[in-house]
């Protein structure tokens, strides 16, 4: 059979796959292309759905993830494939951000939680995100790439050469790196807010919750929609073109359910979490592994789950720390070594702090770039650290010294203060305890135009709202946040 087939000509092949990757869509009816067939879809979501929780992490809080876990299931039992084995969670992720993954794996941010007021909010874009299993969106993009290589009789291997020296960049997820085009996108809203209707919910909470992401997207502010949104279609444009829909075909839903949703988020996390690591200027603490360190001034910071590193502006540069898994610094170098493309050059440092310490410079080939660097494993509360300081080699000479002693200020965190520091938190209250929106923002750690996105109003009163969202916490974290929101206001000022 296998030798029949491969005797076809290749437009014949052709005829024979489109013939056979032909399917329905069961959300839309139409016929299309597809090349992955529901076993496959549901195996490729499941993969993935590991890569978040280790990636970017699960929010631990038992009872809301149930609860969201509830809405969302009565949602997807009124779409046309109730048969997936769905699951919800909620991302420990302050973004304002949702995604879905292929086979009916569904996230949302605490971040967005922390923005939603109501549970047909909630309802809203965990319907949006079902509308994309349900019609396949991910999956037909990926057919459609595939259908584009058919004949090419090319296979191409991507290997991103410099991340196994520490690069920083995106999750390895590639599956959230799809990009929905705008026929995507209002397809989700139409199929969410039929979901929403055949639910109950009352639907006019989509087009509020696309309000909302567009005063968000316009603040430059801790719980900002990320760069994700600027492949989207215009939220206002949704906003206007889903009240039209609601309109038109009279949609309706009476569910709404604001103080039971704001019942369940009392307590969220709110914002980054010091536990996990907490840059002031350029010095970074991380209470939980009880350790410090400056990085270059000037330099790019980001603090990820699995690592915190910095970037020059010139983006020729990277400075990088990490977990080895191994049991010593002698161990972690060995392997590290190990990698082919990697030359060991000249020891540099025993200890560090007091910290025993292997580290040696290297070079390496990425790719095209020969690269020099840094290289320095230290024993540190149980772990090895891997730190990484490496540059493209022309430049070396611009950066060794500004590495040096970046990785010799590596150190025991001792101060109590950032070791006993705990997150902000939203807290609800009776809106009839304070006066005005300007009264709440007086006492909080974050600035008014985040107390109007978190709550959902524009102007100062808070009428006809029984319960308000405020932020409360740590000291040093409200210290921490503070300074943020001064600095952020000082660069819109200039």
């Amino acid at each position: 059979m296998r030798g029949s087939f491969l005797r076809l000509p290749a437009s014949a092949a052709f005829v024979a796959l489109f013939a056979t990757a032909c399917a329905t869509n069961p959300a839309t009816g139409k016929r299309q292309i597809s090349l992955v067939g529901e076993r496959q879809e549901v195996e490729m979501g499941r993969e993935a759905a590991e890569e978040v929780g280790t990636a970017i992490g699960l929010y631990s809080a038992p009872q809301l993830n149930t609860y969201v876990g509830t809405v969302g299931r009565r949602l997807a039992a009124a779409s046309e494939r109730p048969q997936l084995d769905w699951s919800f969670q909620v991302v420990d992720d302050p973004a304002v951000n949702a995604f879905a993954l292929p086979g009916g794996y569904i996230y949302v941010t605490r971040g967005l939680l922390a923005h939603l007021n109501s549970e047909a909010e909630l309802a809203a874009v965990l319907g949006h995100e079902i509308g994309h299993v349900t019609a396949r969106h991910s999956v037909n993009q990926i057919s459609r790439t595939q259908l584009a290589t058919l004949g090419l009789g090319v296979g191409m291997i991507l290997k991103p050469e410099l991340r196994r020296f520490g690069q920083l960049g995106e999750a390895g997820l590639g599956l959230l790196m799809l990009k929905y085009g705008r026929d995507d996108e209002n397809q989700a809203d139409e199929l969410g807010l039929r979901y929403m209707t055949k639910a109950n919910y009352d639907p006019r909470a989509m087009p509020d919750v696309m309000h909302m992401l567009g005063r968000v997207s316009e603040s430059d502010n801790t719980g900002r929609v990320p760069n994700w949104l600027s492949t989207h279609p215009n939220p206002t444009d949704r906003e206007e073109r889903v009240t039209t829909k609601i309109s038109q075909q009279h949609l309706g839903g009476t569910t709404v359910q604001p103080e039971a949703y704001l019942r369940r988020i009392d307590g969220l996390v709110f914002g980054a979490d010091p536990r996990e690591g907490v840059f002031r200027e350029n010095v970074f603490y991380h209470p939980e592994m009880a350790f410090q360190m400056e990085f270059p001034r000037g330099f790019e910071t980001q603090n990820q789950k699995q690592a915190v590193g910095a970037i020059s502006t010139q983006r020729d540069a990277v400075l990088v720390v990490t977990l080895t898994g191994r049991g010593s610094a002698d161990a972690a170098a060995r392997e590290f070594f190990a990698q082919a493309g990697v030359e060991r050059g000249g020891r540099w440092r025993d200890s560090i702090h007091g910290l025993p310490t292997v580290s040696y410079e290297f070079a390496a080939s990425a790719g095209q770039v020969p690269v020099r660097g840094l290289a320095a494993f230290v024993e540190h509360n149980g772990h090895v650290f891997q730190i990484l300081g490496y540059s493209a080699t022309p430049v070396w000479s611009r950066y060794d010294n500004v590495f040096e002693d970046s990785i010799e200020s590596f150190a025991r965190l001792t101060d109590r203060r950032y070791l006993n520091i705990e997150p902000l938190r939203l807290k609800i209250v009776p809106a009839s305890r304070l006066t005005s929106l300007d009264e709440i923002a007086r006492n909080s750690p974050v600035d008014r135009r985040t107390l109007q996105l978190i709550n959902g109003v524009e102007g100062s009163s808070m009428e006809a709202r029984p319960f308000v969202k405020t932020i409360v916490g740590d000291e040093l974290a409200i210290e921490i946040m503070r300074d943020q929101t001064r600095r952020r206001s000082a660069r819109d000022d200039g």
